[in-house]
């Protein structure tokens, strides 16, 4: 049995087991210790290289979506104790540049500022961190962000060399095949085809589309007022960016059909059925019920509960079909009672993949489209999430989401949410 047929089984025994003490009633009850979430935004999401954020600083993004939590919430920034930030590519992990950033944002000197790195999942990680750290007691208020600049800091430079002592282990000499690589080989083993993998694409750029066409992602962005380099004219303008610009109306299968194969001759995956790169931030302002309730904060949701799972490096992209069976099992959810899937489209392959190995109905995925139609900035995703799924689970009025993704190096990630 190879590596994948063993993910199957145990996904299998786990989301077919049966809701445990929890489920949807219990996680729908309030308490006075819930770790509540009473403000969340993010920046728009702009196109790596060539988009209106490509001239901004990652801090800068951070520090306008910081002062944007603090615009919305009305909160007193001296009652922020921690903020996390989730990023992927900034040299030395960009800890300082974004304690500096909160510092610009309004925040004082003592208020903590740290960055991680769990890739895909950075700003997941950053939220749950600050969540539980709450939980612990450690914190009263806290706020978990993620950034990420493409523009200024993608590229070959951002993976180190691997030692010899790491290029002679055979797994974990894994670790650094390139995604698109692993996608394209994922694809090929387990028969997703490329026309069902473009179909997948056509349908996030259209729901993006109407999306943002309806005015449905304004709640959720923070206008930010950014200098831009106009490449045409060489001239730098200042300029007003509130909505996402990697958004193309009148996609369709048909048209991605015509888009060369990046990764192989014979392969499926291109430019046209991935995530783009992107540049953008997001934030989330975290606190107890009681804490909000003291303090007169609207609450907009609930933290109910994450997993992070390990899988083999090969299969880097089945991480939510793992993570989502454990974060149920955790919270004795089901996943008839999970209202919106936000399940990053790092690859139409693998999300499409995960989605079909969980039975989850298509119409229940990324209603507003995903990281296909509109990006991925690495460390910002998984703070993005949030802001997304709340803001249309209350639109809708709906309850219970999950926000997921697969994470580089084969990982995957989870968390339960509940608009209110």
């Amino acid at each position: 049995m190879g590596a994948l047929d063993r993910l199957s089984a145990l996904g299998n025994q786990i989301s077919g087991s049966p809701g445990g003490a929890g489920g949807r009633a219990k996680i729908l009850e309030k308490h006075a210790d819930d770790i509540v979430v009473t403000a969340a935004l993010r920046t728009a999401i702009c196109r790596g290289g060539k988009g209106q954020f490509k001239d901004t600083a990652a801090a800068d993004l951070m520090a306008g979506a910081l002062k944007g939590i603090i615009d919305r919430s009305g909160i007193n920034p001296a009652l922020v104790e921690d903020i996390c930030v989730g990023t992927v590519l900034a040299p030395g992990g960009g800890a300082t540049e974004m304690r500096a950033a909160s510092l610009v944002a309004g925040f004082p000197d003592t208020a903590a500022v740290r960055t991680l790195n769990r890739q895909c999942s950075s700003g997941l990680q950053a939220c749950v961190d600050v969540a539980n750290q709450i939980r612990a007691g450690m914190i009263e208020v806290g706020i978990g962000a993620g950034v990420e600049s493409m523009s200024t800091q993608y590229g070959p430079q951002a993976v180190t060399e691997f030692s010899e002592l790491l290029e002679s282990h055979p797994e974990a000499a894994n670790c650094k095949v390139p995604m698109g690589k692993l996608s394209e080989d994922m694809a090929k083993a387990r028969g997703v085809t490329r026309a069902s993998q473009d179909a997948f694409a056509a349908s996030s750029f259209a729901k993006a589309s109407k999306a943002q066409a309806a005015g449905l992602f304004k709640d959720e962005i923070l206008p930010l007022k950014v200098k831009w380099e106009d490449p045409k004219s060489g001239e730098t303008k200042e300029i007003v960016v509130d909505r996402d610009d990697g958004v193309r109306e009148g996609v369709t299968a048909e048209s991605l059909g015509k888009i060369r194969a990046a990764f192989a001759k014979d392969g499926s995956i291109h430019a046209g059925n991935a995530s783009q790169v992107s540049d953008g931030a997001a934030a989330v302002l975290l606190m107890k019920r009681s804490t909000a309730e003291r303090l007169g904060q609207t609450i907009l949701g609930k933290f109910v509960a994450a997993s992070i799972v390990g899988v083999a490096p090969l299969l880097m992209g089945v991480g939510p079909w793992k993570a989502i069976p454990k974060v149920f099992e955790l919270t004795g959810l089901t996943k008839e009672d999970v209202d919106i899937f936000e399940i990053n489209e790092a690859f139409a392959s693998q999300c499409l993949w995960c989605a079909n190995e969980l039975g989850i109905p298509q119409e229940k995925i990324n209603p507003k489209g995903g990281a296909i139609a509109f990006g991925h900035p690495l460390g910002c995703t998984g703070a993005r999430q949030v802001s997304t799924l709340l803001y249309e689970l209350k639109r809708r009025g709906e309850k219970i989401g999950v926000t997921s993704m697969c994470v580089g190096t084969g990982m995957g990630m989870a968390a339960v949410w509940v608009a209110e």
